[in-house]
This record gives structure tokens, sequence and C-alpha cells, in this order.
């Protein structure tokens, strides 16, 4: 039996996911409430931390410290910022970086690190559930910063610097928590967006969908973890 750990930032990014589940014992600790499910064989905890990098942060490090869960999962929606990635299509971070400061800051200072590598087994684990359900999926570095990002000359300014395949709010949080904790971790992230000026009316359209596909495809992959 393996403890995994799913956060989410949204509700709706751990609705799906919890109806499966089913009932669970919730525990509130640091003002998350985490609920733990016996799924299938393993003992699995989701929470929702909240949006942006503060909260992903705390949450994680509060989900490593009282579950010690063998890896975590950043499950969500995101924006899609290469050309070939489209709504709902699947990305699974190769590696994780925030887009929103000088990666000097990390890299000179502690934790001396600024990209965060993603667990080679989990990558590949996403990458099987998904061509086993015939979902479109990348593989590709996912960034992260304290804003939604509604506009193309913004969009390609992140583009132009970091090259990312998707963009969200979280992501690069959990890297870095989990890169102080030694902990296996991968976000995926379905796109609900093109992160550009018809960004936030394609959020609002395609959100449910984008995270009831997410929701499937993270809990069928802590069936063969």
């Amino acid at each position: 039996m393996k403890t995994i750990a799913i956060i989410g930032a949204m509700p709706s990014e751990l609705k799906d996911i919890r109806e499966i589940l089913g009932e669970a014992e919730v525990r509130r600790i640091s003002g998350f409430d985490f609920h733990i499910s016996n799924y299938k064989g393993n003992t699995i905890i989701n929470a929702c931390c909240g949006i942006a990098k503060v909260n992903a942060a705390v949450c994680t490090q509060v989900m490593t410290d009282n579950f010690h869960p063998d890896c975590i999962i950043n499950a969500g929606i995101a924006g899609g910022m290469n050309a070939s990635v489209k709504v709902c299509d699947i990305v699974v971070s190769s590696e994780v970086l925030p887009h929103d400061l000088d990666l000097h800051f990390l890299q000179d200072y502690p934790p001396y690190c600024g990209i965060f590598k993603a667990d080679s087994h989990l990558i590949e684990t996403a990458e099987k559930v998904c061509a086993e359900e015939s979902v479109n999926c990348f593989r590709g570095r996912i960034v992260s910063g304290e804003q939604f990002i509604t506009s193309t000359e913004v969009k390609n300014m992140i583009l132009d610097k970091f090259s990312p395949f998707a963009v969200d709010m979280e992501s690069a949080a959990v890297g870095q928590c989990c890169f102080l904790n030694d902990m296996p971790f991968v976000s995926v992230r379905c796109i609900s967006d093109n992160a550009d000026d018809e960004g936030a009316m394609s959020f609002d359209e395609f959100e449910k969908i984008a995270a009831k596909k997410v929701a499937e495809l993270v809990l069928r992959m802590t069936e063969i973890i």
C-alpha cells in the first residue's frame, strides 16, 4: 500500500476526484482540509491548497510533515503556452520554475536551485495513462507566477524567456517544496485556455471539462504508480 498525495488549487479541480473517491476522513490542519480515502489498495490524500504559490507551498509542506506520502501529484488546469498544445490537452511537467522571479535569487542563494525536476517514474506513469486513454499529452516545462495570464503580449514575453508548455500559479511552489523535502512529484495539468487575449473566455467555458479530464487521469495514475 502506498500513500499518494494530490494537491489542487481550486475546489473545481478536486470536485471530480472527491466524487470518485467517495466518503473520506477529513482532517483539518493549519487551515487546510485533508481528505483521506482508501482507493484500490492505496491511501489517497487530497487537499485544496488555494490559488498561487504561497498557498501551494504551505499546503505541500503541511501534507509532507503530517502524512509522509510516497509522492505528490499536483493536479489541475493550466494555460497553454506551446503552440502545439491545445485546449483539453494534457501537459505533464518535466520540470517546474517561477516565471515572475529572477532565478538568480534561487540559484545563488538557498535552496541553490531554481528549476525543479519532476520524478521520471511519475512522468512516465502519467504518459502511460494518457496513452491508454487516447488523450493528447505533452511532456514539458511548466512555469508559475502570481498572475492569471490573459494577455498575448505577456504570454509571448514568458514564451521568449522560458519556452514553457504551460503556465499556472502553483506548480513551481509544489516543486520547490518537494525538492527541499526530497519528495517525488509531478504536475499534471489539463489545458483550459491559451493564456492569451481570449484566455478568460476560454477558461470559463472549459474549466469544468478540463478539471474532470485531469481528475480521471490522475486517479488512474494512483492505481499503477
